[in-house]
């Protein structure tokens, strides 16, 4: 992988790894408790935050096995669905996902990784109202609510605790029509910041997928998310594609400088049974998260940043799988003049499951 962020050259060819065990539970054969646990050693550069090489795979335990995830999943009714747990991410308590491409770098997972979507590992609960139709290829409606917090599995008088709290925390609401075929998705999130003592620290969910100025936040963020999805009923020549835009506002300080609203767009295209009948072709593009407003009048120097990749899944069994991949970016975190956070890489995963 060759790497310019930091203003100078670094190549090298390395070996990272990670492994995730998957443990379902279910009492009832409608419910689930899910947990997650996970170990990997990924570094510089499959796991930098700056320079738009962060791999969907990533894992950065240190060879330590943690709990990564953990929460209960259960139904009420035909129509309802509830999650609750102390590791959980708001993506998973969905009614479905906002995205069907399947992403080598992180920052084109749910559509683009950008203000509305993406949480941390925090302790939350969400609940989902999904439309009855009773032939399921037809389109249905579909709500979906949740809430994940920072101070979530803290008691800490001032920053611990769920809801009623001046912790971090973020919720999300999701409206969705459509079909397994094609989907359209609106969602709206809040995103609050730490207070304590007058003074507060404003977490960016999505600092891993945004330029230096789309990252800086000055107070709570209310941002909004479209996604739409279509593939065709038959593989062939036509891909599948996914479109995702987000923009969002932010309660700037009114201080020179300070930003007021953001926005990150994305495109992915997957040609399923690609050459070969179970392979995959994707292929993405688009904008990290950036600034379009900053008080002052003045621009993102990164506004015009650009990243993409390039991938080909190959099926060597029912259990094994090879990607190689390529990626790369322009003026992706700070926008410099001589290319130094301008990123180009390539790497050969390769995934076991079993």
């Amino acid at each position: 992988e060759s790497d310019k962020t930091g203003g100078g050259d670094n190549e090298a060819v390395v070996f990272q790894y990670s492994t995730t065990l998957n443990l379902n539970t279910s009492f009832s054969g409608r419910d689930l408790l899910y947990t997650r646990i996970k170990t990997g050693n990924f570094a510089t550069p499959f796991s930098s935050k700056t320079n738009n090489s962060y791999l969907a795979a990533a894992n950065s335990n240190g060879n330590t096995l943690k709990v990564d995830k953990i929460w209960y999943q259960f139904p009420v009714g035909d129509n309802l669905k509830f999650w609750v747990g102390p590791r959980i991410e708001n993506y998973y308590m969905l009614a479905s996902a906002p995205s069907i491409y399947k992403p080598v770098l992180k920052a084109f997972a749910l559509g683009g990784n950008g203000a509305a979507y993406g949480s941390s590992t925090d302790g939350g609960f969400g609940a989902a109202w999904i439309q009855s139709k009773d032939d399921p290829s037809e389109a249905r409606f579909a709500v979906s609510t949740n809430y994940a917090s920072k101070g979530a599995t803290s008691a800490d008088n001032e920053t611990g605790g769920a809801l009623f709290t001046d912790a971090q925390s973020k919720w999300l609401t999701q409206v969705e029509y459509g079909s397994a075929q094609w989907k359209v998705l609106g969602a709206v999130s809040v995103n609050n910041c730490t207070k304590v003592d007058g003074s507060q620290s404003c977490k960016v969910w999505t600092d891993y997928y945004s330029t230096e100025k789309g990252k800086s936040r000055t107070g709570n963020t209310t941002a909004y998310g479209l996604r739409a999805y279509w593939q065709p009923e038959e593989t062939g020549a036509i891909p599948s594609v996914q479109f995702g835009y987000d923009f969002a506002t932010i309660d700037d300080d009114g201080a020179t400088g300070s930003v007021e609203d953001t926005a990150q767009w994305m495109v992915g295209l997957t040609w399923k049974d690609a050459f070969i009948e179970g392979n995959r072709l994707g292929a993405a593009f688009g904008q990290r998260q950036y600034a379009t407003e900053i008080v002052g009048g003045a621009d993102d120097p990164a506004d015009d940043n650009f990243v993409w990749e390039l991938y080909y899944d190959f099926k060597v069994s029912d259990n094994i799988t090879v990607t190689p991949a390529i990626f790369g970016g322009e003026d992706t975190y700070d926008g410099a003049s001589d290319s130094s956070d301008d990123v180009f890489g390539g790497l050969i995963q390769t995934t076991f499951k079993f």
